[in-house]
């Protein structure tokens, strides 16, 4: 199998600015959980005083969903604290956790990127579609129906497949037990709030945004990140795409710099708070010009995947 080429930082900084954008910090990781966790229970606490903000906490509390993803996956890069273990317990603890099982399976996407072998590529490999095949997906994901087939397309497919007579509480079980951290997490929210009469507060401020917004957005994201990069496409500087996000984008679409995917798979160790900085670095060197970048903004990733003929 052919990996993708690598980088050397030396060919692009110097050892003085490459020090700084390579270092971890001890408090920017930890600080950037507590801001994602903050903004959720701000949106959710928006909702009590004023219901009418439903929708709109419903997409923020979705995006920085999606923000604790995107943190759990700085950590599998070991970018989320200076200390490994450190990092390791932030990564599979306060985020949605599974740290263990996608550092692996996400090391080998970089290792392979845009290659044959990349095990993203399933995501990105079928775009551009049709613009009524990328209207669909969307109504799937914001209906609730990606994150049902996600979520519980394996038990689906165990209760097709039992025959009359097989025991049913051993599937159920299972089921439990695979999901037990996220039930567990729902029930702890209602005992909590129970007694305030928030009783409804996980299944509306967090399962909501969970099954809608959650789902588009990081659809939204791998598209932008992969789609419409020739398969083998040999040029590191090329096999991933940065996007350009203002304000509300960031706040309801790309949380944590994740726009800055091009650079994030150059040199995929560094944090990705720094990852603004070795742009502009990058950038003022005359090299953005030689980088995959849409300067569009996420619509215009849209319009690209979306530019095959019906």
């Amino acid at each position: 199998m052919a990996a993708a080429a690598r980088l050397s930082p030396k060919d692009f900084f110097t050892d003085q600015e490459w020090a700084p954008i390579s270092a971890r910090s001890s408090w920017r990781g930890p600080a950037m959980i507590a801001h994602a966790w903050a903004l959720i229970l701000a949106a959710g606490a928006m909702v009590v005083v004023w219901p009418l903000t439903l929708p709109l906490a419903v997409m923020i509390i979705g995006t920085r969903q999606l923000g604790l993803a995107i943190l759990m996956h700085d950590a599998a890069h070991g970018a989320l604290h200076k200390n490994l273990k450190v990092n390791d317990f932030l990564g599979e603890w306060l985020t949605p956790g599974g740290l263990h099982r996608y550092r692996p399976y996400h090391l080998t996407h970089h290792r392979f990127a845009q290659q044959g072998e990349d095990p993203d590529l399933v995501l990105s490999a079928p775009f551009p579609i049709t613009r009524l095949s990328l209207r669909r997906k969307i109504i799937r994901d914001l209906t609730g129906q990606t994150f049902f087939k996600q979520r519980f397309g394996g038990l689906v497919a165990k209760l097709k497949k039992r025959k009359a007579g097989d025991p049913l509480l051993p599937i159920i079980v299972q089921e439990i037990k695979d999901k037990r951290r996220w039930l567990g997490f729902g029930l702890i929210v209602t005992a909590l709030g129970a007694p305030f009469g928030l009783w409804w507060a996980w299944p509306v401020l967090w399962v909501l945004p969970q099954a809608t917004w959650l789902p588009l957005v990081t659809r939204l994201r791998n598209i932008a990140e992969h789609a419409c990069i020739d398969v083998g496409e040999p040029d590191p500087m090329r096999q991933a795409r940065t996007t350009k996000a203002g304000f509300v984008e960031r706040l309801l679409i790309a949380p944590y710099y994740v726009n800055y995917h091009c650079e994030h798979h150059m040199f995929m160790h560094v944090p990705c708070y720094n990852l603004p900085r070795v742009h502009r670095l990058l950038r003022a060197k005359g090299v953005g010009e030689q980088m995959l970048i849409e300067p569009g903004g996420y619509l215009k990733v849209l319009a690209l995947a979306a530019g095959k003929a019906a």
